[in-house]
């Protein structure tokens, strides 16, 4: 029987060996491919067959891509898997190099995947190609951002707590839900270094506070690992910046030990904030 890791393992596997044109074989007909940090807004592809032109059309003549440092996540539902994973990028055009950031969440069913939400490092995807000076006016074009119903505030678990918390500007708690030495990075954030203790958390939650955005939790959904310490959290924060509509997708991988989070990659869409409030070239620079 080919196992939802198997399917996976395929599909890096063909990315990397640059067969673009097999790899949507490995999708139902009925698929659904979402990337919801997409430039400048998320993009939700249907079918097998818009899911063959993506591939053979946009990746299969921009870029070469090897995959490495990969960790796959088994969730306690038998048929999603959440895998994290590292490209060795280069632009075909430029030929610049780099390394991406990425995180999948699918849902393979009968060895072929019917849904999957895509995370990657666009930033630097762009600066491969040269791309960067493009970024402002695609967010500035761009149409207002659809918002979502919010999600009710809940303490379930300490991953519900912390997004609640920034939510609600409840700064100074925030950094409880840590242990003493934690390990925190921001794959996609440039030049983000490890946070490793409470009083770096503190100077960290003390950026947002000065903003104090006010958003809302949208589309909250959690992925208990199998691993009973490992759980991964997709949500957004949603509000109003100059009149506008603010959306901030993320999915964070914690593990939490005797409620406290030790480990946190948060894979938040840093260049889409920067896209909707003007400031691409700030984050640009931190590359």
């Amino acid at each position: 029987m080919t196992t939802p890791r198997d399917v996976f393992t395929a599909l890096s596997d063909g990315i990397s060996e640059g067969r673009f044109d097999e790899l949507s074989a490995l999708y139902a007909e009925d698929t659904v491919v979402e990337h919801p940090q997409a430039v400048p807004r998320p993009t939700r592809l249907t079918g097998r067959a818009a899911v063959h032109e993506r591939f053979t059309g946009t990746l299969a003549g921009a870029l070469r891509l090897k995959r490495k440092n990969v960790v796959v996540h088994q969730t306690t539902d038998p048929e999603v898997i959440v895998a994290e994973y590292d490209y060795d990028a280069e632009s075909v055009e430029t030929g610049k190099t780099d390394v991406t950031a990425n995180i999948q969440v699918l849902r393979i069913r009968d060895g072929l995947i019917v849904h999957s939400r895509d995370y990657h490092d666009y930033l630097r995807l762009a600066a491969l190609r040269d791309g960067l000076e493009l970024l402002p006016k695609a967010y500035e074009q761009a149409p207002p951002r659809e918002l979502s119903p919010v999600t009710p505030e809940s303490t379930g678990s300490v991953f519900e707590r912390l997004v609640h918390g920034v939510a609600g500007g409840r700064w100074d708690e925030l950094p409880g839900l840590y242990a003493e030495e934690t390990h925190v990075t921001h794959p996609f954030l440039p030049g983000s270094g490890v946070v490793r203790t409470r009083d770096e958390l503190r100077e960290h939650f003390e950026a947002g506070k000065k903003l104090n955005p006010g958003f809302t939790v949208a589309d909250l959904v959690t992925h208990r690992s199998t691993d009973p310490e490992v759980l991964i959290g997709e949500f957004a924060y949603q509000g109003e910046h100059a009149g506008r509509p603010v959306r901030i997708a993320n999915i964070f991988v914690m593990r939490i030990r005797d409620g406290l989070v030790v480990e946190s990659r948060d894979y938040g869409d840093h260049l889409g904030i920067a896209g909707d409030l003007g400031k691409i070239p700030e984050l640009a620079a931190r590359l």
